[in-house]
């Protein structure tokens, strides 16, 4: 059984079915209160969720939707909110650590240059959550962090894939690049497609923002530059449909070449 950790360190709100029953499988100890929506005793998954947060001792609190949406500034919470012990996000230095543990070339990584939408960051949470992507990278600059509307949208991915923020991008990548890692950007000009490229080795994809794409010197430190092919007229993907596409095609050249 699991106790709630000390009152003093900083608080977040998890909410949402999926990203509820993550955390509480994945990280049961650092839940410190839960709420779950009056009126919706009947509710299988609600009813589940009681019961799975009281196998690890802790008792949810009956409230009434008006203040779940108080507690989620009226967030899609579906009848339950969690309040957990903030989770900082990954540095440079486990990204190091992370790096130098992986043996084999068949690792994959996401890169999000200036992406600053959390429902986007929570969406290419959960593509790289499916693809099984071993970390996504943002800087801790003009991006977007793992909000709780972020933590929704991942719908538990966010409890599964390491989300690293990193003080230099640019340095960041000569870094990952110094242990083997082909850091491929993505823009919509570039003349070869993902489908061309020969995806080999460890990869960490660049995704830039809808609006503007990688920054300059982001761009300078790519080892290359790929295009998802699109139907005439089509100026651009949302960005995490883009970096789904993207993985999904590493993924496959991985698994193809390991035949």
């Amino acid at each position: 059984m699991f106790v709630n950790q000390k009152k003093s360190r900083a608080r977040e709100i998890i909410y949402g079915i999926n990203a509820a029953l993550t955390a509480i499988e994945t990280s049961p100890e650092k839940i410190t209160a839960a709420w779950v929506v009056k009126g919706r005793e009947d509710d299988k998954r609600i009813r589940q969720i009681e019961q799975k947060l009281l196998s690890v001792g802790i008792r949810p609190q009956v409230a009434m939707r008006h203040s779940l949406d108080e507690k989620t500034d009226n967030g899609v919470h579906q009848g339950i909110v969690l309040e957990v012990i903030a989770t900082p996000p990954k540095d440079e230095r486990f990204l190091e650590e992370l790096l130098e543990k992986l043996e084999d070339d068949k690792q994959l990584f996401l890169i999000l240059d200036g992406v600053t939408d959390p429902r986007n960051l929570g969406a290419a949470m959960r593509s790289a959550w499916a693809a099984g992507a071993d970390a996504v990278i943002v800087p801790k600059d003009k991006s977007a962090s793992l909000t709780p509307v972020a933590r929704k949208t991942a719908d538990g991915a966010a409890e599964q894939v390491p989300f690293v923020a990193v003080t230099n991008l640019a340095r960041t990548i000569e870094m990952m690049q110094e242990h083997n890692v082909e850091v491929v950007g993505m823009a919509g000009e570039a003349t070869d497609t993902i489908f061309d490229y020969d995806f080999q080795k460890k990869t960490a994809l660049v995704m830039g923002s809808e609006e503007s794409g990688m920054r300059h010197l982001t761009r300078e430190k790519c080892d290359a530059i790929v295009k998802i092919p699109m139907a005439k007229g089509v100026e651009s993907l949302n960005v995490s449909v883009a970096a789904g596409i993207a993985m999904y095609e590493v993924v496959r050249q991985f698994l193809v070449k390991a035949k």
